[in-house]
């Protein structure tokens, strides 16, 4: 297990949070930006009204201004009834599926009120007016979701946490939640159960005993006075022996009727919210999860998809071949084209293509560099890898020594989208859970390559391709493709 790193920033405010101040430099802000709210609204009121009022008034509808006014707060209306402007969901979603659902909510509720009013415009005029709408809410919660995610990393617009459990517990949720940024939570104190201490570095809150008091006020005032001391605005959970059941209960009433959230760690990681369903059986709380997507008409798409793209890709970038064939061939001696043999879904090996960015007796030489491996894992990674040719620092740098698996994409031994194809040595050295990577089809782009790619270690790039093979979703390919673009663009990693 890699050494947890934890951020400068959310340790300060750990630390912090111990002043027993709300001034402190951890001082409780929960709160976002409070720009968010109007600036939300503004956007998808001009979204909407703007666009609207143009096309009616260069149609000749009788009442354009009334019609913009109408569409527009229809779609604020909308959004408003979907709790979209709570302060929960405010910059917490960049998702496009969201927003269109919402958007085809609004063509319903416009056609109706087409209908009622008489209104003439033609059809397709009507539904133009109302796509930048959809466009300029879209763009707006990106725009929101970044200003967000780097907010938290300077341990701004977060949570205060409380973590309540068994030490071993709290120590592995505090180390998990402390390792990143890319959430809004920051723990100010722990509260163990039972003997012995974290280990986190946490500020330790108090205690609970290890065996559920008679009296229900012991638990009930540890907890309270530890929340209290610590300004937390939340306390989690995580479940034990020691804390479960009627104890669990009882902590719930005390917090709730202080009108404090509780939370509780279900035991997951990594887990989509999306496969995520709360039921209720006999009257107790279960918490459902479905089966990564592994068939369907999502995986349909998917073919549909990387067959289309690779056989378009291909025919629209041949002259970028030619102009690369020609330079690869210029630069250094041997062929164009580099094959390799990968492991790809279910450990079934095909031969890989890529452009040549290594001299030709690059593998000869890999033996004689193993000392220099800067991965830490079976994966090979040298940044300044000498067998690497002039041109083939370019074609890394860009990515473009990728494209000729767009072949692999075509004959279907490789995804658009997936995790990276490894060597045949790689895949001896997987233990179990890293050999789940391989339940999927390799592709040419992922997690791996928009997260940081050979600057990533070894833990790093199996999380990521965990991540991906469990949550899997034709959406998720979507918007890795976005993604993408701008880390070829950036060129961090690449090398």
């Amino acid at each position: 297990m890699r050494h947890v790193h934890f951020p400068a920033q959310r340790v300060a405010a750990a630390a912090g949070g111990a002043e027993g101040s709300p001034d402190a430099p951890a001082r409780r802000i929960a709160d976002k930006a409070p720009w968010y709210l109007p600036a939300a609204v503004g956007a998808d009121f001009a979204g909407a009204a703007v666009p609207v009022g143009l096309v009616f008034e260069a149609a000749q509808q009788a009442r354009p201004l009334y019609c913009a006014l109408g569409a527009a707060l229809a779609w604020v209306g909308v959004q408003a009834l979907r709790r979209r402007y709570a302060t929960r969901a405010l910059g917490e979603s960049r998702g496009v599926l969201p927003v269109v659902h919402d958007w085809l909510i609004l063509i319903g509720v416009l056609a109706v009120a087409r209908v009622l009013t008489g209104e003439s415009t033609p059809r397709l005029a009507a539904l133009g007016a109302l796509l930048p709408a959809l466009l300029v809410t879209v763009a707006h919660r990106k725009l929101t979701y970044r200003h967000l995610f780097a907010a938290r990393r300077e341990a701004q617009a977060v949570s205060r946490v409380l973590v309540v459990g068994e030490p071993a517990a709290a120590d592995h949720v505090i180390a998990h939640l402390a390792a990143r940024t890319d959430h809004p939570y920051v723990v100010v104190g722990v509260l163990p159960v039972g003997q012995g201490s974290p280990e986190g570095g946490v500020p330790v809150a108090g205690r609970l005993a290890a065996r559920m008091p008679e009296a229900l006020t012991e638990d009930s005032a540890a907890v309270l006075g530890a929340v209290r001391s610590h300004h937390a605005d939340l306390v989690l959970v995580v479940p034990g022996a020691r804390i479960a059941g009627e104890r669990l209960r009882r902590v719930a009433w005390a917090l709730h009727d202080e009108g404090l959230e509780m939370a509780v760690f279900p035991g997951l990681v990594e887990v989509s919210v999306k496969r995520l369903e709360t039921v209720s059986a006999g009257g107790l709380a279960v918490l459902r999860v479905a089966p990564p997507v592994r068939r369907g008409a999502q995986t349909l798409l998917k073919a549909v998809l990387d067959r289309g793209a690779a056989a378009f890709g291909l025919l629209l970038l041949s002259p970028v071949f030619l102009a690369l064939v020609l330079a690869i061939r210029l630069g250094s001696r041997g062929p164009a084209f580099y094959s390799q043999r990968r492991i790809g879904r279910d450990g079934v090996p095909f031969v890989m293509w890529k452009f040549r960015t290594m001299v030709v007796d690059a593998d000869r030489l890999k033996s004689e560099l193993s000392g220099a491996n800067e991965n830490d894992g079976p994966m090979f990674k040298m940044r300044r890898d000498p067998r690497v040719t002039r041109v083939g620092r370019l074609l890394r740098r860009t990515s473009l020594d990728e494209l000729p698996q767009l072949f692999n994409v075509l004959t279907g031994s490789m995804s658009l989208v997936g995790p990276r194809p490894p060597l045949p040595e790689e895949v001896a050295e997987y233990d179990e859970v890293e050999l789940r990577r391989l339940t999927v089809r390799p592709g040419m782009t992922g997690l791996w390559q928009i997260s940081g790619r050979s600057d990533l270690s070894w833990d790093e790039t199996i999380q990521l391709d965990l991540q991906y093979v469990d949550n899997w979703s034709f959406t998720s390919d979507v918007d890795v493709m976005g993604r993408t673009l701008r880390a070829v663009v950036d060129g961090r990693g690449a090398y």
